[in-house]
Parts: structure tokens; sequence; C-alpha cells
């Protein structure tokens, strides 16, 4: 009741403010939900596979195969829709993975080396067991270009499984699993700088590490500002696009070079805001018309940059990219590339084929052995421990979530051939069924058969 009277003497609401609110913060509730993204991130893959598969498939495939260009002069970049959103977009994303490794690396579960250790072993074991299942079904045909791409777990569909399932899950597993896929996420970004680049062309290669090292220089002189990075590092991303290492490797690197300190001192920010409130309160004339003077309006400014300072960017610029990211780039990367034309007479034939048997397999089975067994094999010999409150049944579950492969697999496929081949076709057909059947498996698991830690101890 108090908090409500206060609410009334001191905020100013316009006529229509309160019904307003009714109306949009359920809204905004929705949009911050863990789940969220990995709700819209399935809404946008059935879009893709409607238009596909719909009388408008031939409009969807002209749509992002037009073409869209930049020029300075002389100089200029040209690519297709798709093209901007795999090269353009996906830098952003990687960008803010690269913020989330870092985060992980200096101050989260990756910092601890006793908590660190069963996530890097279990992703280090998902990675390599699919990647020699897809191997050892292709070896020997053009397809075995492809072993890259069972390697990954999409994070936002496995955590949204996990955070459904609410308290069935204890939440060192979701730490677990997050560990886990940051882990995966830098294996991946690994294999695609050295694996999947065609051609290096080696000055522009040389142009865009000058720029890497600008950023270096920036982080080390205290610049805190975000612009001057995103500046250096739109160059950075223009210069790898043209050497041949794909561009999206540029949001790593700048990510990497964001200061991780804040400017102020969090333990004296108190004071200082102390300070600034009671000059505020001095200040005070009761100006009418909800007035500020001028000397409120200098202490607010301070204010507002104490806030800013107190936060370290890395902190900051990962908060504000978390929503662009879940709610734009993600779900149009999905419905420029998971847009697959089902033929169901040829899904027989289709399903028989070396790429998507090991795209299959590599994603269900082998990330099970590479999680779940590499995983028991490390607590076993006490290289690890279990996450705190989990059950191995309840590990060998998430396990199976980790065979979402969707965002990222979809990307190396990408990567792996060129549009319209047919070894595209299969590997994608492969990643959505895979991740199905990971996912519906893994979600079955724990909530209906796996054991907690309690009832697996009697």
């Amino acid at each position: 009741m108090k908090v409500k009277l206060l609410r009334k003497e001191y905020e100013i609401f316009a006529p229509w403010e309160k019904t307003f609110d009714k109306v949009v913060t359920p809204f905004e509730n929705f949009i911050h939900n863990q789940t969220t993204t990995g709700l819209i991130l399935l809404l946008m893959t059935i879009v893709a596979l409607i238009f596909a598969n719909s009388p408008f498939s031939e409009a969807y495939e002209h749509f992002f195969h037009t073409h869209f260009s930049i020029q300075f002069g002389n100089l200029g970049i040209d690519h297709s829709i798709h093209h901007w959103i795999n090269d353009g977009l996906m830098a952003i994303f990687f960008f803010l993975v690269g913020l989330e490794i870092k985060r992980e690396v200096l101050v989260g579960e990756l910092s601890d080396p006793k908590n660190a250790a069963l996530p890097i072993i279990a992703a280090i074991g998902g990675m390599v067991f699919p990647a020699l299942i897809f191997y050892s079904i292709t070896q020997g045909t053009p397809a075995e270009n492809g072993w890259g791409i069972p390697m990954a777990t999409d994070i936002a569909f496995a955590i949204s499984a996990l955070v459904i399932l609410g308290k069935r899950v204890p939440a060192a597993l979701v730490t677990f699993l997050v560990a886990l896929a940051i882990v995966d996420d830098l294996g991946a970004v690994t294999v695609i700088a050295l694996f999947y680049t065609d051609q290096i062309h080696l000055n522009y290669l040389l142009v865009a590490f000058a720029f890497f090292g600008v950023l270096i220089v920036f982080n080390r002189v205290g610049i805190h500002k975000p612009l001057p990075y995103f500046i250096i590092g739109g160059f950075m991303w223009a210069a790898m696009l043209e050497s041949g290492v794909h561009a999206t490797i540029a949001g790593i690197l700048t990510a990497l070079t964001i200061p991780a300190r804040p400017k102020f001192n969090p333990r004296f920010f108190h004071e200082h805001i102390d300070k600034l409130v009671h000059d505020y309160h001095q200040a005070d004339r009761n100006t009418p018309n909800y007035q500020l003077t001028d000397e409120q309006k200098s202490i607010l400014h301070q204010m507002e940059c104490g806030v800013h300072r107190v936060q370290a960017p890395l902190n900051r610029l990962e908060h504000n990219l978390h929503l662009p990211v879940a709610l734009i780039i993600i779900p149009l990367f999905a419905l420029a590339n998971a847009g697959i034309a089902l033929n169901l007479g040829q899904m027989s034939d289709l399903l028989v084929q070396p790429v998507t048997l090991g795209v299959m397999f590599g994603l269900v089975l082998g990330k099970v052995i590479g999680i779940a067994g590499v995983s028991w094999l490390a607590i076993k010999l006490k290289l690890a421990k279990l996450p705190t409150g989990a059950s191995m049944s309840q590990l060998f579950g998430v396990s199976f979530l980790g065979g979402i492969g969707f965002t990222m697999s979809i990307f190396i496929a990408d990567l792996a051939w060129e549009p319209g081949e047919s070894m595209l076709l299969e590997a994608k057909t492969g990643i959505l069924i895979a991740s199905l059947i990971a996912g519906l498996f893994g979600y079955i698991w724990l909530r209906f058969i796996a054991k907690n830690a309690a009832n697996a101890a009697d």
C-alpha cells in the first residue's frame, strides 16, 4: 500500500498512461522473458518453411537474393540481402557472443577452474564426437567438408527448454549449459576461421589486424565510449570481408577489446550519488510546472554520467544488445536460412543421404556421447564434479538439448556449400529433424524421466 501511495505522490502521469501501462507492461515482461528468444526463433523457422513450400516460394527466394550496395566513391560493397544478413547482421550476433565469452572468462562460470572444468570438458567432447561421426559417415565423398555442422549447439533453443522446465532442473545445470554453449560458440568461431575460409587475401587481412591493433590501443589508453570501437570495428569488418576470412570474426575480435572494467569505482559510487542527491535537494526551489533549475539539470547530468561510468562498457553493451539480437537479428537469420522446400515424395531419399545421416547422428548421438559420456568419465576420474543439486540422469537429458544445433549449424552449412547445392538442402533437412528430435527427447527426459540428485542418491 505504501509503495502505491508513493507512486501516486511522486509520479506524473499523462492522461492515458495508466491504461497504456496495463497493456504494455505484460508485453514488455514477455519480451524480456528468457524463453521468448526460442519461441520467436521457432516462429520464424515455421514462417520460413511455410513461405518456401507455398505459392510465394519464388518471391521468397527472389527477395533474399535481391542485391543491396553501399558506395563510397570508387569503393563499395555489393551483396544480396541474404549475404548482408549472414555476413553483416550476424557479425553483431558474434559481437554479442564475444562479449559473453569475455565476461564468462573474466568473472563468470569459466573464471573459476573448478566450476569451468566440467562445461569445458563437456563442450570439447560435444564438438569432437559429432564431427567424428559425421566424418566417418561421409569420408571419401564431397560431403565430408561439412564435418563442422553438427559441432554447434543453439543456446537460445537449449536454454529456452530448460527455463520452461522451471524448478524441475537445478539452477546450476542451467549455468552449466550456458557455460558449455559459450565454449561451444568459441569452438565454432575457431572452426569457421580456420577451416571455412576459401581464399585469403593477405593484404586485406593485414589491414584488418591493423584495425584490431587500434582497438587494443583504445582499450589500453582507457577509452570507454563504445562509438570509437564500433567505427574501427566496422572498418575491420569491411577488411575481413574482402580478405576471405569470414567477416563475422570481426565481431568476436571487436568484442574482446571492449573494456571490462568501469571508469568509476563501484565501491565509492554510493558516496558520489549521496552527495549529488544532497546537492539536488539543496537546489530545489519549488519551481512550478515541473521545471528543473539549471543547477538541478547539472546535478542530474553528473548523476547520469556516474551511472554510465560505474558500469563496465562490456556489461552495458551486452545488456543493450540482447534484445535487438534476440528479437531482430536471429529471427531474420532464421527467416532467411530455414526456408527448405520439402518434397514429401523425395523425403525418403533425402533421409538416407550421407550428409543428412551425418548431421542427424552427429547432433543427436554425437552430442550425447560427447557431453554426457565425456562428463561421466571426467567425474569418475575426479577431473570435474557434477553441478550442485544435479544428477547424472539430468545431465544426460541436458546432453540431448545440446543436440539442438539450429542457428550455428545452419550458419556453418551455408559456409560449407553454395546456395542451390543438394548437399546444403540435405544438411538443413538433417539440422531441422535432428534439432526437433534432440529438443523433444531432452525435454521429455528432463520433464518425466530424469531423477533429481536426491532421488539418485536414494
